[in-house]
């Protein structure tokens, strides 16, 4: 029972993501593309957590907790960068 809802999750999270990769790419705004990177990654995260219940290992789940920050870390960078002009002062 868990495998089947595994990969409907999984399908669903990669429909998500397609739909993702198309606002990154057809985005009218760098802004639009930031939000669409920024969910692409929240997207990433909830897939190797899919996975991690699937293959039923802890492993995953730290992985995707070291995605989560280097991906939270990532945003704000490039948001800074888009308001200032430079990342560290």
């Amino acid at each position: 029972m868990i495998a089947i809802a595994c990969a409907v999750a999984f399908g669903g999270i990669m429909a998500a993501m397609l739909l993702n990769v198309f606002r990154l790419v057809a985005g009218p705004d760098v802004l639009d593309r930031v939000l669409a990177l920024d969910t692409l990654v929240i997207n990433a995260i909830a897939l190797i957590v899919v996975v991690g219940i699937w293959y039923s290992t802890a492993m995953y789940f730290e992985a995707a907790l070291l995605f989560a920050m280097v991906g939270f870390l990532s945003t704000a960078a490039f948001c800074k960068f888009l308001l200032r002009g430079n990342v560290i002062e």
